[in-house]
């Protein structure tokens, strides 16, 4: 199963999340991490990531899909995270914006609010390369993500809305990374995988408090 860590940033926790929500038509069922168990954790905790880059490339997630299984994560009374980001050829292409906003129209259900739903943008080309995008460029790709979602769930849910950013988040960067504007959060890979490398991520984090 797919794994990741999230960090959140202004006043909270890291949290640890499992992939594995599966849609079945008849009934919208939990795969990976039982669902009696999600249950028995703090709804405010309880969060799936979706749309993950391997999700979307390997096993060939479509938004259709990523946004069924969003739908099945609040039917579960969990919080999605929904996961999007371009490759380095699309990119290149000069693509980003476009397939952002495809990505996020077609992947983020009817009835997604800031209360459970969370949008992580990973830029493809930046997992576990070592290589991130300027922070202006972050800026400006979360404040387009954001405008993007007001056309689609309002301005105030918009505004509302934890956006994450993920791809080589370190020990090295974060602190710069969650200063961000309209970054509201880290989704960390790698480096959550040791505690030395994972450690100073949450104090970044915790250092950056409201």
């Amino acid at each position: 199963e797919d794994s990741a860590a999230m960090v959140r940033f202004r006043g909270a926790a890291a949290v640890f999340h499992a992939e594995g929500i599966v849609v079945l038509a008849a009934a919208q069922l939990l795969r990976g991490t039982a669902r009696a168990e999600l249950h028995a954790l703090d709804r405010r905790d309880a969060e799936h990531d979706l749309g993950r880059d391997e999700r979307r490339a390997d096993h060939g997630e479509s938004d259709a899909i990523i946004a069924a299984k969003t739908l099945a994560a609040h039917h579960a009374g969990l919080i999605a995270i929904v996961c999007i980001g371009e490759t380095e050829a699309q990119r290149d292409a000069g693509e980003t914006l476009d397939v952002i906003a495809s990505q996020l129209a077609g992947s983020v259900p009817e009835g997604s609010t800031a209360a459970n739903t969370v949008i992580a943008y990973e830029p493809v080309w930046a997992i576990g390369t070592g290589r991130t995008p300027t922070l202006d460029a972050i800026e400006s790709m979360h404040a387009a993500l954001r405008a993007t979602l007001a056309g689609r769930i309002g301005r105030d849910q918009a505004d509302a809305m934890r956006i994450l950013y993920g791809g080589s988040v370190n020990a090295g960067n974060a602190a710069d990374l969650l200063s961000a504007a309209d970054v509201g959060g880290a989704l960390v890979g790698g480096a959550s995988l040791t505690a030395e490398a994972f450690l100073p991520i949450i104090a970044a984090a915790g250092s950056g408090e409201a």
